[in-house]
């Protein structure tokens, strides 16, 4: 059972590194978006404006995962002691 345990804290590590670096590059491509050019195409600001928004809803969805696995570990006793641990 410590295996399990184990295996769902570094899954949970991993979906919330995962959700910061789509939170960052989402914020990159938004940006790319606010901030005024000379030339500005429709085509261009809406594929940046769909980047964004993609990235940005991944970032959401990694990390409700997070919290899903850290829900799990908390009721699990091996998984209590992972979560003081480290």
């Amino acid at each position: 059972m410590n295996h399990n345990a184990k295996k769902l804290y570094e899954k949970m590590v991993d979906y919330k590194r995962f959700a910061v670096v789509l939170l960052a590059v989402g914020a990159f491509f938004y940006l790319g978006v606010v901030i005024p050019s000379a030339t500005k195409v429709m085509a261009d600001l809406y594929i940046r404006m769909a980047a964004s928004t993609g990235f940005l809803a991944n970032s959401v969805m990694f990390f409700i995962l997070s919290s899903r696995c850290q829900s799990r570990l908390m009721e699990m006793e091996e998984g209590q002691e992972y979560l003081i641990k480290k």
